[in-house]
């Protein structure tokens, strides 16, 4: 048996999800399969979004709610024609009457609880499944539609809910043992011991696959979204970054604690207790490997990626005297506990005079507000300074479980930020060696994410920028001489050309990954007509 999650870009319109039943349909004539969707994009936005409408006391949220209702009605038109859609039909607007009346109440007292908001978010998921379900039916799948709050028991915890897993894998078990056909299931969404409709929080969809892999004990899970699998940087950042092909789950759960957004560390704990392996798969190019995620990896370097996180900021706490002395480390702590704070990165001097907590900008400071107050009186004597938050910073992080066999990985990380004057505030490795993480200024992390991906996964060259102001003979010339040069060029001195841009007298072209000289003697051409 495999389970397999569809995120809510993979079923946004009526083409993306004729992608997904193919490949379900492919998918069965393999093995059995457990198949999870998410809401249709951007759907569980704009629930929030209606009932802070609501709230507000704005009535232009009905408005919206019809819309909401027409996209769901017209999706099912799109996926069922006009046959056997009046169970469908009466569905939707079953669910979208709920809505209302939910609405309606949060308009009347204007307030939203947690548990509110759980319940408002859960009919994204219970839509765009039933729909799904009764299209795969349709196209001849035996389906059976399941919401998972009759399977999955969390705590009272609104908004991210804790799964019992124990009775949890048991209700599933018995669940599947009694019904046939393929099981559809809601993600995100759960259910208390007493009924109440909660949420698994982030990700949670992929976090329902988990929990349903690790029961029924399945060959395999496979998450496809619409990235190939996990890259070795944010594309967005790094053009030149690619897929990973495979991860271990130390590797995996690393880098997604340090910003990758393809995979979340709940969704991999239950599987990576029954050492499932986990596919990072494409909808959108259902052929790509993809990323392979398990417990253990044979290929690969000493780095699999940089990730980074943004909008940072670091707090000092120093002292000549008092850091030294037992119990205040433990103080800090207590303090950010209490105040449900937590940092991404701690480094501490040896001398034990000094340490620095980076923490995200919104809530470090509440953290200098917590931690003043808890040390008021040492500040006032002199014993401790008054705490530093120095703003406007972000973190990257190498990720690689065999960085511990390669006694060059710090050096060649600090060399390369260095090259590139790009300043460290903080740095910190973790005693397992999965990663080496600096802070770094924000302005500079786009720059940094580059420097040290070429460091890395591409130090074999050196690629050169090419930026060409004139375009007259002189530049066309150069231009031909470095195209027909270049593979000699790169054998002598291991330097590869790239053409970002090009600037005659009427504009500028740039391309972000560069530009091929047919691209650019084409680009003249046209200016020369143009002009």
């Amino acid at each position: 048996m495999k389970v397999i999650k569809f995120g809510g870009s993979s079923v946004e319109n009526p083409n993306n999800i004729q992608q997904v039943f193919q490949i379900i349909q492919d998918q069965l004539q393999e093995s059995e399969l457990v198949v999870v969707f998410s809401a249709f994009g951007g759907v569980t936005e704009q629930l929030f979004a209606l009932a802070n409408l609501a709230k507000s006391g704005d009535l232009g949220y009905k408005k919206a709610l019809l819309a909401l209702e027409e996209r769901h009605l017209d999706m099912a038109n799109a996926l069922l024609g006009n046959e056997k859609r009046e169970k469908v039909d009466a569905f939707i607007r079953q669910r979208i009457q709920e809505l209302e009346d939910l609405y309606h109440g949060i308009y009347l007292i204007k307030e939203q609880s947690p548990r509110t908001l759980d319940y408002v978010a859960s009919f994204g998921e219970r839509l765009s499944t039933f729909i799904l379900s009764k299209a795969l039916a349709f196209r001849g799948i035996p389906t059976h539609f399941l919401d998972a709050r009759e399977i999955i028991r969390t705590d009272d915890r609104f908004g991210h809910a804790r799964v019992d897993e124990a009775e949890t894998s048991a209700l599933i078990q018995a669940y599947f043992a009694k019904q046939p056909g393929v099981k559809v299931v809601t993600g995100f969404i759960a259910a208390t011991a007493k009924g109440e409709t909660t949420t698994l929080g982030r990700s949670g969809s992929d976090y329902t696959a988990a929990l349903l892999a690790a029961a029924l004990h399945a060959e395999s899970l496979e998450i496809w979204t619409d990235v190939s699998g996990v890259l070795t940087c944010d594309p967005k950042m790094v053009y030149a970054a690619f897929t990973i092909p495979q991860l271990s789950y130390a590797e995996a759960m690393e880098l997604s604690h340090f910003g990758a957004k393809v995979i979340f560390p709940a969704t991999m704990q239950p599987a990576m207790k029954k050492n499932i392996p986990i596919h990072i798969k494409n909808t959108f190019e259902p052929q790509h490997p993809g990323t392979l995620i398990q417990g253990t990896v044979r290929q690969g370097g000493w780095i699999k990626g940089i990730s980074s996180r943004s909008n940072l900021s670091l707090l000092t706490l120093q002292s000549s005297e008092w850091m030294v002395a037992g119990g205040n480390l433990g103080r800090i702590f207590k303090v950010l506990s209490e105040a449900k704070l937590s940092s991404l990165l701690i480094s501490q001097a040896s001398s034990q005079h000094s340490i620095c907590l980076a923490m995200p900008a919104q809530e470090a400071v509440l953290a200098k507000e917590v931690i003043e107050q808890e040390f008021l009186h040492e500040i006032k004597s002199g014993e401790m300074d008054a705490v530093t938050l120095l703003p406007g910073l972000a973190l990257v992080a190498a990720v690689g479980e065999n960085m511990k066999h390669d006694p060059g990985t710090s050096g060649r990380m600090f060399r390369a930020l260095g090259q590139n004057n790009i300043n460290v505030a903080a740095i910190a490795q973790g005693s397992s060696e999965l990663n080496i993480s600096a802070i770094i200024p924000q302005a500079d992390l786009q720059k940094a994410l580059n420097a040290l991906h070429e460091a890395f996964f591409l130090s074999e060259n050196k690629v050169v920028h090419l930026f060409l102001v004139g375009t007259g003979l002189i530049g066309k010339a150069l231009l031909r001489m470095i195209a027909h040069q270049k593979e000699s060029f790169f054998e002598i001195t291991s330097w590869t050309f790239k053409s970002m841009a090009s600037q005659t007298a009427a504009t500028w072209l740039l391309m972000k990954t560069g530009l091929t000289l047919n691209i650019f003697l084409h680009f003249l051409r046209s200016m020369k007509k143009w002009s």
